[in-house]
């Protein structure tokens, strides 16, 4: 079986603190919108929370599943089965044999809504009451899984759990399961839904969250010199990639190309920032995308709003792409959306692809003060014109655990 010469995006969906599908998503993001607010629960009396505001999706599930399929998939699952579904009718609802259609959707942590909420009725209402579903609701594959079960995918249902690189490495690997021949088509992304009171608790308690209440709308900041810590968001992206011959042959709306990708473990730190083993992803992306930083007009960065990875990851870009850097523009998106751990890296390779394809960069919002330490250009508060003819977009994903994920996208 011959290798497929390039592996195009053909299909996108997505359920995020921006919107409940790509369209408006993509809308929001252009026009700089902050999501980020206080949460409407009484979880600060009840807990003490010291962080009591994060982005969460603007949607009901439940106004876009069946009750009874709802209720048999956790917050997370719910997300994936939404912006997979609308993927696949974005793509076209391929026709392609199951033995040639792959799934790898990845998450951070997985279906902790279920885990918590099943505990609680283990503790306050016995054993015998605990939902049924509860094991393939929490199980960290239980998006791949459903999603696969769906399709009736055979390829390979793969579930990358890498923090916060899940959703990129995702990406990552469904471009190796094409371009490997293992499969013609395959659904990838990454999903997480944990705006709950046990993951803010344990982010504030490590000083990994801004703590910005008075001001939350304002408090993913990525690159100013007063951010505090990132903001925490919740929702899914998916993609379908296609090798371009199985593209062509039937047709399909070709939004742009994955080209290239790096992966690098840092063995330094399990939250603290490598720049060493990052710089090692974004090289060994380029190589494999044939490209060199020329090619490269804009890059999705991690940009999360801490003190340290902001510059981190940008002294990172600067050490592998060299000197020839004046005409990359950098965005951290994760300025409107907060951090979608393991969702992120696959929201942020479906705005690396919107922005590949319409030619234009979302802004990174929320910026008074410039740091003065970052050494590339940034898209503060207005989205940028990209520029014509062949181009790459890099995306950017690194997890607590020393996880760099980079992957590079090339216009159509």
């Amino acid at each position: 079986m011959s290798v497929p010469s390039r592996v195009a995006v053909t299909g996108l969906g997505t359920v995020n603190p921006l919107g409940g599908d790509v369209a408006s998503t993509w809308e929001a993001a252009l026009a700089g919108t902050s999501t980020a607010h206080t949460l409407d629960n009484d979880w600060v009396e009840r807990y003490g929370l010291a962080v009591d505001f994060a982005c969460t999706v603007p949607i009901d599930p439940y106004d876009h599943l069946s009750r009874p399929e709802a209720k048999k998939l956790d917050p997370s699952g719910q997300y994936a089965m939404i912006a997979a579904r609308e993927a696949w009718q974005d793509a076209g609802a391929p026709e392609v044999p199951g033995e040639r259609l792959g799934v790898v959707v990845g998450t951070g942590i997985g279906g902790v809504w279920t885990i918590l909420d099943q505990w609680d009725v283990v503790r306050e209402r016995g054993a015998r009451r605990v939902n049924p579903f509860t094991v393939p609701m929490l199980m960290a594959n239980s998006s791949s899984a459903h999603i696969e079960l769906e399709l009736g995918a055979k390829a390979g249902a793969h579930t990358p759990v890498s923090a916060c690189a899940s959703g990129a490495e995702a990406v990552a690997n469904a471009f190796d399961m094409i371009r490997s021949g293992r499969a013609d088509v395959v659904v990838a992304g990454g999903t997480e839904a944990c705006v709950h009171p046990l993951p803010l608790a344990g982010f504030a308690n490590i000083r990994a969250l801004s703590t910005r209440t008075d001001d939350p709308e304002h408090a993913s900041r990525p690159y100013d010199v007063d951010r505090d810590g990132f903001v925490l968001g919740e929702g899914c992206a998916i993609l379908v990639l296609e090798s371009e011959e199985h593209a062509r042959a039937r047709g399909a709306r070709i939004y742009g190309y994955v080209s290239g990708r790096g992966m690098a473990s840092d063995a330094h730190h399990i939250s603290a920032p490598s720049q060493e083993g990052q710089a090692r992803a974004i090289s060994e992306a380029m190589a494999d995308a044939g490209l060199t930083a020329a090619d490269v007009v804009h890059v999705n960065a991690h940009g999360t709003s801490t003190p340290k990875g902001d510059i981190s990851e940008l002294e990172a870009l600067s050490s592998a792409l060299g000197d020839d850097t004046d005409h990359i523009v950098v965005t951290s998106t994760k300025s409107m959306t907060g951090h979608l751990l393991g969702g992120a890296g696959a929201l942020e390779s479906l705005f690396s692809v919107l922005a590949a394809h319409h030619r234009i960069a979302p802004p990174t919002i929320n910026i008074e003060n410039l740091d003065p330490a970052v050494p590339l250009d940034i898209a503060v508060g207005k989205a940028r014109e990209l520029p014509g003819g062949d181009i790459a977009v890099i995306n950017n994903a690194f997890g607590f655990g020393g996880h760099d994920v980079t992957v590079v996208f090339t216009s159509a």
